[in-house]
């Protein structure tokens, strides 16, 4: 394991880590005016597929949540680093920005997970048109 990283290690991933965490809270705001939109629609007319509509934004709006908590603790992982490295203390940097790698890793793979909960729920729309079409 290499001992010596400098200041400029961790700060490399401050603009990706932004932009991550932006995309995120869009895909956040987004999810949130949908269940709102599904929540007035059940509202008025309750149905067993809003329900099955509801019940994935709910797993995919937890997914997202961890995926920002994941992010955000990675980030401030980062300024940690800048500060151990800032005090000198050079062992404990480098785990701490190890940390927040896998930090990183973690919530892009639940990016991932999320990503391909929400292809499949899509699909579903397709085809529920598609059969809707023909007849």
């Amino acid at each position: 394991m290499h001992d010596e990283i400098t200041l400029t290690t961790p700060a490399l991933l401050f603009s990706a880590i932004s932009l991550i965490m932006l995309a995120y809270t869009n895909r956040f705001l987004s999810y949130a005016n949908l269940i709102r939109t599904l929540h007035e629609k059940f509202k008025v007319k309750p149905d067993d597929v809003l329900l099955g509509q509801i019940a994935n934004l709910r797993k995919r709006l937890y997914l997202t949540k961890y995926m920002q908590i994941l992010g955000v603790t990675s980030l401030f992982l980062c300024v940690l680093t800048m500060f151990l490295i800032f005090i000198g203390s050079q062992v404990l940097a480098v785990w701490m920005f190890g940390i927040a790698l896998l930090l990183l890793i973690a919530s892009l793979g639940l990016s991932i997970l999320e990503i391909q909960i929400s292809v499949h729920a899509l699909n579903l729309h397709l085809g529920d048109m598609e059969i809707n079409g023909r007849t």
